[in-house]
């Protein structure tokens, strides 16, 4: 012990001899520049991390250029000069637009003023990807039931439970059937599958990740969230991760445009809380390999979404009608949240949508209760306190009045008109499907003519497709609205493609210059700047 003390003192003489040649100022600012130095090593070691070598040095060298004078205002007018194009004309209309209440109320008169605006809109019937999933017009067959349920509802909100008891029985009804066709039943479910409504696919997501990431708090007490999606996730999860300050982790899809497990194996460490699979991914319409995730967060114990927004009304059909369709619901170990949207092909009216959970343990992080408020006591189940209640009967209408058979028939028909498209783009020589759509959504692009001057010409004759990037491609989400005009969409592609290949080049009022100077410009940031300035001009 003595011997100890004499080391330690022996130690401290040393150190205060050394250290007496400093100056005491010196002494302080030492330590805490190298605390400085040390706190922006790490953060550029995690922005490299995050970022990629290359993204990081042009973020760099563009924040760099900037400095210089007159380039920051040069690049800023160019951006507006795009934004003012993707508007084409937006802007001029916008200017006409009301902006106070008329002195004197125009009373039913509304009514034909409305319908007068209305005939402006651009021709939806059977031209655009998704979009408009139930067939005919919106003033017969089933939307005029949908319509007629929402009217006669259109007065309640399921936060009164106790006032509109018809509407809280419509929602438990839709979700407790939703859950049926999505492995509810199943053994392997637990038999504790439950959830809610809500507003759409995006809301259904955001409460899934809300509630995925508090229930790993809890469990595991992970404070630092991180959640890893494949690229083709729906952008509703980087959405996600900037509201609830999560990181996110997005891993290259392979070869077949399916999430890579082996991949997102990689990138799991002792804060994450989520992966995400898509059954189908909207860009391409292809399965991730569910029962590969779950085989994978189940060995590490965090929470598993699959994202059935597009197919949670297709895939069990699909299956019943003897599609090869591979497992993607809760009879999969590992999956501990859905989300599906009823307003899709569902088809219920837009802005409905069902979020689901494995067991009531999970779900119950996505409530909010609030005990000290003066207003008294208050518990919400969703991100909206009111809700309207007519979307919710126009749901509940919409299940029961086509039954199994309506879905099965419905189901037969995209199917079978999905492959009929997938088969006349594949018999175009210029043209290339993306990987194997496993439902009803076809992406193509092309090695020999540029896809986006394609879509110019798609444009002008009435069709309304999604352009897709990595690789640029175009995708058509097949609805009933195309089932009895797939051969005139087959035959105006292969015109639009002949027009490409004997006049190459942009369009006047085309978006193709856009499209592909924004896919291959390295700062993204940049792209991000116009999109967020397209937006923040447009609505």
């Amino acid at each position: 012990m003595e011997s100890a003390k004499s080391s330690l003192n022996s130690l401290r003489v040393v150190a205060n001899t050394y250290l007496s040649n400093y100056e005491p100022l010196t002494l302080v600012i030492a330590p805490l520049l190298a605390l400085f130095i040390a706190r922006g090593v790490q953060s550029s070691f995690q922005l490299l991390q995050e970022k990629g070598l290359k993204s990081t040095l042009i973020a760099f060298f563009m924040t760099s250029i900037k400095l210089i004078p007159g380039v920051k205002s040069y690049i800023d007018a160019e951006k507006q000069k795009v934004v003012d194009q993707m508007q084409s004309g937006g802007k001029s209309e916008k200017q006409n637009w009301r902006n106070e209440l008329p002195k004197a109320g125009l009373g039913v008169g509304v009514l034909e003023l409305m319908a007068e605006e209305k005939r402006k809109d651009a021709a939806w019937q059977g031209k655009c990807s998704g979009t408009v999933y139930i067939g005919g017009t919106e003033s017969e067959g089933h939307f005029s039931l949908i319509n007629e349920a929402c009217s006669m509802f259109a007065h309640t909100n399921p936060l009164h439970m106790d006032v509109f008891k018809s509407v809280v029985r419509f929602e438990s009804e839709v979700v407790a059937i939703t859950a049926a066709l999505l492995g509810s039943k199943e053994k392997s479910s637990g038999g504790q599958v439950c959830g809610n409504m809500t507003s759409g696919g995006t809301e259904s997501i955001l409460l899934a990740v809300k509630s995925s990431r508090d229930y790993m708090k809890y469990k595991k007490g992970i404070t630092r969230p991180e959640m890893i999606i494949p690229e083709s996730a729906h952008s509703a999860y980087d959405k996600a991760a900037q509201y609830f300050n999560i990181k996110l982790w997005r891993v290259p899809v392979n070869k077949e445009f399916k999430a890579d497990v082996k991949a997102i194996k990689r990138y799991i460490n002792k804060n994450t809380v989520l992966v995400v699979g898509s059954a189908p991914g909207f860009p391409h319409g292809i399965i991730d390999p569910i029962e590969e995730l779950g085989e994978l967060t189940s060995r590490y114990g965090i929470c598993l979404h699959v994202d059935l927004c597009l197919g949670g009304f297709v895939l069990p059909f699909a299956r019943k009608l003897g599609y090869p369709i591979p497992a993607f619901d809760f009879s999969v170990k590992g999956v501990t949240s859905i989300s599906a949207d009823v307003h899709k092909y569902g088809l219920a009216p837009k802005g409905t949508s069902i979020v689901l959970y494995r067991n009531h343990e999970i779900r119950k992080n996505q409530f909010v209760a609030v005990t000290e408020w003066s207003g008294g006591l208050y518990v919400s189940p969703t991100i909206a306190g009111s809700r309207p209640g007519g979307l919710i009967a126009g749901a509940w209408a919409a299940v029961m009045s086509l039954g199994l058979e309506g879905y099965l028939e419905h189901t037969k028909q995209i199917m079978d008109a999905s492959k009929r498209i997938e088969q006349g783009v594949k018999e175009i020589p210029e043209l290339f499907v993306v990987g194997r759509p496993d439902m009803t959504i076809i992406a193509f692009g092309s090695n020999v003519l540029d896809i986006f001057e394609v879509n110019d010409i798609l444009s002008s004759k009435g069709w309304h497709l999604c352009a897709l990037q990595r690789p640029n491609s175009l995708h058509i989400c097949v609805t009933l609205q195309h089932v009895p005009i797939v051969d005139e969409f087959i035959r105006d592609l292969q015109e639009s493609v002949e027009t490409v290949k004997k006049n190459p080049g942009p369009i006047k009022g085309g978006l193709a210059p856009i499209y592909g100077a924004a896919g291959r410009m390295p700062d993204r940031g940049m792209v991000e700047e116009l999109l967020v300035n397209y937006m923040d001009g447009t609505c």
